[in-house]
This record gives structure tokens, sequence and C-alpha cells, in this order.
């Protein structure tokens, strides 16, 4: 069997002849570079399986050989090495693509995980997974998405992922753990706004037999239950400011201290987040650290509510429908054309979770497998009623809700400008700096 090659990039030679020894225990042939240069050389006369490379280098930096290696050769996993404490250096590097990182002095023990977590992305039967079925529709946003899921599969960085409710956040983490390399080891999400704040520690972090009033036995936390896979905090803006110092802590040094322990557990956890919350406004009304937002939100995945992708309604409808006739045993129904031009119209406040629940009530009300109109029960819940007003019981969440009316109005001011956003503020009568926040908080370019 032909062994495995890894590109070590560092000018000392004390590091370099640390990582090929412990490379070559682990049954991997290496090269060694001094600079970037050379590194190039080496990259362009044969295939690598992994690169470790130092940021600073006598002539550039390991951040431009990320770059070259994402352009050049995108299959090649690579992990930066930095100094201890530099933290917004690794970040800069996940973010230009690095699957990973160490600091110095190197932890053996982190980098044989690094090193085994990396292998497992090049192995073949990884190569081309596909993204689940559970993720439907075909039009444009989802189809960026899936390819957004897969290069994000590859990493380890922290993702941050934006949605509204009941736009499928948490099928995203899903799908992102299942195509990486952590995809045999646990996914455990957790709803951090379901968790009482006086067990919050207890449950991220365990606790030992007698900690507390109640602690009858040894308990394993969220972090140990994760340790290898993946761990996704879902409505992490929930979380209260006092345990988001304990998260911060945890993440960054890949270790947890158990409720009532003496000892730190060294962890290995990749973070996926979500909220349907605006976590850039949270950080801002100080209900959100900020150093803690920085490091959840290495890069972030937008994932687009339904009204965004009406096309895909038609394959959402008769996919779910076929669902709840195979769950109940009954024959499938049909969709009227004029329920469907209904369902197309209609805002979606809930997103998918809304029109599944949609369509299990008008599946169970309808008669002879024929869903009409009226059966979806949307006479109440039109965009705007005849005089013009806004129906409560379309709203889900006022906070979308006046989001979407604010964004509405910004996009029809822009078109008229002809995206000249200094005129389009004065046509709403903001100031330019004000025009500039809402561009940036309702993700419009």
């Amino acid at each position: 069997m032909t062994r495995q090659i890894a590109l070590i990039v560092d000018d000392e030679p004390d590091i370099r002849e640390l990582l090929e020894i412990t490379l070559g225990r682990m049954k991997l042939d290496t090269r060694s570079a001094r600079n970037v240069k050379e590194a190039r050389e080496w990259l362009a006369k044969e295939p690598f399986d992994l690169c470790l490379t130092d940021m600073r280098l006598p002539d550039g930096t390991g951040l431009e050989l990320v770059q070259h290696i994402q352009q050049r050769h995108p299959q090649v996993p690579v992990a930066m090495i930095t100094a201890y404490g530099s933290l917004d250096t690794a970040i800069q590097a996940l973010k230009a693509g690095a699957f990973d990182f160490l600091t110095k002095p190197v932890d053996l023990a982190r980098l044989r995980e690094l090193v085994a977590t990396a292998l497992r992305l090049r192995a073949p039967e990884s190569a081309e997974l596909p993204v689940d079925s559970r993720l439907l529709g075909d039009s444009p946003p989802m189809q960026a998405l899936r390819k957004q899921i897969l290069k994000l599969a590859r990493s380890q960085a922290p993702v941050y992922i934006s949605g509204e409710s009941g736009s499928g956040k948490e099928l995203v983490a899903r799908l992102i753990h299942e195509q990486g390399p952590r995809r045999e080891q646990p996914f455990v999400p957790v709803n951090c706004g379901a968790i009482p704040s006086e067990l919050m520690e207890s449950e991220f972090f365990g606790h030992k037999k007698g900690s507390f009033t109640g602690a009858v036995e040894d308990k394993q936390g969220l972090f140990q239950a994760a340790n290898g896979g993946t761990l996704f905090l879902d409505e992490v803006a929930d979380l209260p400011l006092a345990m988001q110092v304990k998260l911060l802590r945890a993440i960054q040094e890949k270790a947890v201290r158990t409720v009532g322990g003496q000892q730190e557990l060294v962890v290995d956890v990749r973070i996926l987040c979500a909220t349907h919350k605006d976590l850039a406004a949270e950080v801002a009304a100080e209900r959100f650290r900020q150093d803690l937002y920085y490091r959840l939100n290495v890069i972030e995945l937008r994932v687009p509510p339904l009204r965004e992708r009406r096309e895909d309604i038609s394959q959402l409808t008769e996919v779910m429908l076929r669902r709840l006739a195979e769950d109940t045993g009954l024959s499938p129904a049909r969709l009227d054309p004029e329920a469907l031009e209904k369902l197309k119209s209609y805002r979606f406040p809930g997103n998918v979770r809304e029109l599944e629940n949609m369509l299990e009530r008008a599946y169970t009300l309808c008669e002879d497998d024929r869903i009409s109109a009226g059966d979806l029960r949307l006479a109440d819940a039109c965009p705007a009623g005849e005089n013009g007003e806004t129906s409560l019981a379309q709203i889900d969440n006022l906070e979308d809700h006046l989001e979407e009316i604010e964004r509405k109005l910004i996009m029809q001011a822009l078109e008229e400008t002809r995206w000249n956003r200094t005129a389009a503020a004065q046509r709403l009568g903001l100031s330019f700096r004000s025009m500039r926040y809402r561009l940036k908080k309702l993700g419009i370019d």
C-alpha cells in the first residue's frame, strides 16, 4: 500500500525534525520546505495528502501558502502552526481555507489527532459525498448552499449558521457533520434556550457525584458526549453572559472541567452554532460577548428563507405529501394547481417547518385525496387583506416581520436609485451611516 505524504513547511530545523519524526511514526512519508518558494516547488512536483505550515516564513506567510493551495491544490488539507496566543492569526487562516491550526509549542497528542482527521478527508470514500436528499430544492440559493456545505465539511473551523426559524439550520449543521471526517463520531445538538441557567454548567461540562444537591452520580457533559465529533449549539444567543465566558474558555483551551472536578479534560470537538436572532445586533446590545462572537463566527453560512426560493415549493410539497402517505399508510394526496399558487404567493414566516405543518393539516382534512386551496386555510394568512392591513395570523415573529418590511423598502429604494446607496439613504430619510448599518444587518450587498 502506498504511504501517504505530508508536506512540512517551517524555517526552524528543530520544528521540522520534530514534525518529521512524529509523522514518520504515524507511517507517513514527509517532504520539508524552509519557505514559501520551496513549498510551491514541492507541491508542483508530487501530490500531497496533508500540509503543515508555519505562519511566519522568510519569504512570505503561511496565509499566502494556504491561499495558493486553495487555488491550485484544493484537495490538500492544510493546517497552520501559529505562536501561542495568536488566536486572530488562527482565525485568519481558517477563513482563508485552512483545515485547522496548531499552536507552538506543538502538543504531539493534538498533532496526531489533527493529522488523523485530515487524512480521513483524503480517503477515497469521502471525496465526493452527495448532499443528503433531506435538503430539497434546485433553486440557485439552494445549489449555492449545497456547495458551501461540501466546502465547509472539509474544514474544522467553527461555523455560525444564520437563518430564520424553521428554515432548516439544524439539518444544515447535521449535513456539514455527515459530509466531513468526523461523520463516524457523535453529532450532539443542544438547544441553548431550553436549558435552565442553574443547570447549564453541569449540562455542558458534566458533574461529579455530590458536587451539588441532587448530584447523586457522575454525569457526562455535552462536550464529553461530542468528543471526536460535532457539538451543535442551537439558539446560542440565548446563553446567559456568565455561561458565555465558560463556553469561550472551553473552546479556546479545548478542555473542560466538570462541576466538582479537580482536573481539566481535553476534548476534541468541532463547534457549529445557530440562532434566528441577529448575533451582531446582540453583540451591539451587549447581550452577547464580542470575543465569543468572533470565535464562533469564523465562517458564517446563511440558510435562505423559503420566500427567497419559491420555485422549490412544488418539489417540497410533492416530497412532503409522499412522506405523509408513507408514514400513515394511506394513499398520497394531490395538490390542486390553485392551491399550489396560493402556497407560492404566501410569505411563510415559519419557513419549511410551517409548510410541513400546513400540509399535514391539509392532508388530514382533504377529501378524495385532493388538497384544495380551502384545505390550506390561508384565507386569514394572505400577504395583505383587502384593506391592505396585515393580519395578526400571518405574523409568526414580529422582529422577523418588521425586518422583512425594512428589507423590501430598502431594496425598493436601492432599485429606484440604481443602487446609489447615498441617494437611497436620502430617499428613506436615513443617514449614510445608518443605511450602511442596515445593509450589513440585512445581508444586502
